[in-house]
């Protein structure tokens, strides 16, 4: 490898403290890659249980509706989809997991009840009402899940191709570095030992 750097001991110095800073910002983003990547491990787990919890919310939603449509009437149903009044306000804050920003989503469901009179509608359509509330709040679970996951994969990668360079690029050179600069150093210094040795000698002859 070659080394343009004078090989001082100023340089030396300089060498010494970037590769220890080096070595410990190693230290310190590696242990941030091993966590991040526990609590991906973590959000995936969660996300696959609240993608099936959606699922079979969905499922059992339009099944709902499958079997309110059949037992009152397509015309009947869509007549009444009008006069339920259900409002949903999203709110979203923020938390930080190893530095990364992610959301926090609440999802809140403001209904007045009832909706229509209840002895001129099959029990199916309040079935489907309600399976319809319940996947709205599990859609947020899920949609906060998801956005953390992504987040957290960008960071994930983003401190690997850290940690590699540090690894593979930027303390292998400095520690070459630091080595090529103490090596020149002590062979100058046995040079200049040599040297002396002889002018000493010289001196002593005459």
């Amino acid at each position: 490898m070659n080394f343009n750097i004078a090989a001082t001991k100023s340089n030396l110095i300089k060498t010494k403290k970037t590769l220890s800073l080096s070595r410990e910002g190693y230290e310190l983003l590696d242990e941030k890659r091993r966590i991040l990547l526990q609590e991906l491990t973590t959000v995936i787990d969660s996300v696959d249980r609240n993608q099936q919890q959606v699922d079979d919310a969905l499922s059992r939603a339009y099944k709902a509706v499958d079997r309110a449509t059949v037992r009152a009437g397509g015309d009947r149903i869509h007549s009444l989809s009008i006069s339920v009044d259900i409002k949903s306000r999203l709110a979203i804050t923020s938390r930080r997991v190893m530095g990364v920003s992610v959301p926090v989503i609440n999802v809140d469901i403001q209904d007045k009840p009832p909706y229509y009179s209840l002895h001129e509608v099959d029990l199916s359509v309040d079935d489907a009402v309600r399976e319809f509330k319940e996947l709205l709040s599990l859609l947020a679970v899920l949609a906060e899940k998801k956005i953390t996951l992504l987040r957290l994969a960008q960071e994930a990668r983003k401190t690997i191709r850290k940690v590699n360079a540090l690894e593979k690029v930027y303390i292998p050179y400095y520690s070459d570095t630091f080595k090529y600069i103490g090596d020149r150093l002590d062979e100058e210094s046995r040079d200049s030992f040599s040297m002396l040795k002889l002018i000493k000698k010289e001196k002593t002859r005459q």
